[in-house]
């Protein structure tokens, strides 16, 4: 084994990874378009766990869907693996629900694996978040800025008129003034019904997807895998946790974070070697979605690896279901 890929990951734990997150896309895009939210990510969530019990490894959930009372969701502190390395495990095994019970684009299954203590142990809760690609001086965009001043230093580093950006948030109306600034610095506004971790990717490839900067709240959780897929691709991003009350803020107190208005940097929401892999459910603006044809099923994924900084796209075909997504 090369010193490159010496350490707790390796190359084939690569590949294992992509294995999971196809035969739980496979399982919930069965169910693409059937309105039922529940199911769909009942089914990703069975197949995902399922498929990693057979890894060598020694994992440990720390963003999952609930708690171990709220099973038969994946759950922050559930054992999965064969055994092997101990790693962290950050799964969203349907990142879309809606979107995938409406058989609208941009669903995926989500997982990244790391070495142990490198992933922010996030609790289910909001997080204010600002996001973008590689390419930028450090510090050209900050959470605590106005969206007005950060997209007018994300256009003087990208060297173009404001009016050329455009912003991508989710379609809420906790996100109403966000939007208006950033329709009145010129900038334009790509509104998304779900799906931000496809969000902050998206701005790592602007020339492809149209997008330049993640702004607005969101899933904790959700910000902790965007950043594990940013600290392969390169980019900038920060958070906040945002809880909505006490409980909550106790609740990240007890998960370790006790200082609840800390800016989290990248490198704090997913620090040293992490896999991230995500393969589509619905096709999207960052890959397609599960294919049927007969006894034919096609998948896409992306993968990542923050220590090698290598990002593959894999397209598999598999001739009838594989054994974890026979649901």
């Amino acid at each position: 084994m090369s010193k490159a890929e010496s350490g707790i990951l390796n190359r084939n734990l690569v590949l294992e990874v992509v294995r999971v997150t196809e035969v739980a896309a496979i399982a919930a895009a069965k169910l693409r378009g059937h309105g039922n939210e529940k199911a769909a990510d009942k089914a990703a969530v069975d197949a995902m766990r399922a498929e990693l019990a057979r890894l060598p490894i020694n994992g440990t959930v720390v963003i999952g869907e609930g708690e171990m009372d709220e099973a038969p969701m994946l759950y922050i502190g559930e054992k999965l693996g064969g055994g092997g390395c101990e790693v962290d495990i950050a799964v969203d095994p349907l990142e879309g629900t809606t979107i995938c019970a409406k058989s609208a684009p941009n669903a995926l299954a989500v997982l990244a694996i790391s070495e142990k203590g490198s992933l922010l142990h996030a609790p289910d809760m909001y997080m204010d978040k600002i996001a973008i690609g590689p390419g930028y001086p450090d510090g050209v965009v900050d959470l605590d800025a106005s969206a007005t001043d950060n997209l007018h230093a994300l256009a003087k580093a990208k060297g173009v008129h404001v009016s050329e950006l455009t912003a991508c948030l989710l379609d809420r109306a906790r996100h109403a003034k966000i939007i208006q600034a950033v329709r009145e610095t010129g900038a334009s506004v790509q509104l998304i019904p779900d799906g931000d971790i496809a969000g902050v990717i998206w701005t790592t490839d602007p020339k492809e997807t149209g997008v330049d900067i993640y702004l607005g709240s969101g899933g904790a959780p959700e910000g902790v895998l965007a950043a594990a897929a940013l600290r392969s691709i390169g980019g900038q991003m920060q958070g906040r946790l945002a809880p909505t009350d006490d409980s909550e803020s106790k609740r990240a107190a007890k998960m370790g974070i006790d200082d609840i208005n800390r800016k989290f940097q990248l490198e704090e929401l997913a620090a040293n070697d992490v896999i991230f892999s995500a393969s589509g459910v619905t096709s999207g603006s960052l890959l397609d979605g599960v294919k049927f044809d007969g006894d034919i099923i096609e998948t896409e994924t992306i993968v990542m690896r923050s220590k090698t900084s290598t990002v593959r796209r894999v397209r598999t075909k598999f001739r009838g279901l594989p054994d974890s997504a026979s649901l």
